[in-house]
């Protein structure tokens, strides 16, 4: 029984039920703000993450296949051109060929089928290889190219390139 006699109810008054919708509005605001805040800049990072993930693919791909090379081919030293021909002591992949077709580069053993090391998010440009080498060395390529990720809305967040260059030299032992 209560003060005066009588039974007290038990419930929220209106200010009580008014005040928590208050205070569960602002929650879920700022929750709501952080969030829309946050994606674009997930999908930023990911998009840097995919095109660094697939120039460093590349390119160690590529110093591999200098490295295990017996010579180039093409270009001839001191020639720099947009495909790199390289003589294997394999003639299960002699010889190897990268090549830019589309906006894929393409790997291409043993005169076979070219195989893709991009994937369809990213497309690559300004393929340059280069043939350093001098009399009596192993020889020396250095290369470049630009990964630059697809991007067919436009958006902010889906649009970055980056430069990638490397060299290696043809191993004197082979």
């Amino acid at each position: 029984m209560g003060r005066f006699g009588k039974k007290q109810k038990r419930g929220f008054t209106l200010i009580e039920v008014l005040l928590y919708m208050a205070v569960s509005s602002v929650i879920i605001f700022t929750l709501a703000s952080v969030l829309y805040i946050l994606t674009p800049a997930q999908a930023k990072n990911r998009t840097v993450i995919e095109v660094e993930e697939q120039g460093l693919f590349v390119t160690q791909e590529i110093i591999k296949r200098i490295r295990e090379a017996e010579g180039v081919t093409a270009p001839s030293a001191g020639v720099s051109a947009a495909t790199l021909t390289l003589d294997t002591a394999s003639t299960s992949t002699d010889p190897v060929v990268f090549t830019l077709s589309s906006g894929v580069l393409q790997l291409e053993e043993a005169g076979g089928g070219a195989v893709s090391l991009t994937n369809d998010r990213v497309t690559v440009s300004g393929l340059s290889f280069s043939n350093l080498s001098k009399a009596d060395t192993p020889g020396v390529v250095s290369f470049e190219f630009t990964l630059t990720h697809i991007n067919p809305e436009l958006r902010n967040e889906f649009d970055y390139e980056q430069i990638f260059r490397g060299s290696a030299s043809l191993r004197e032992n082979n």
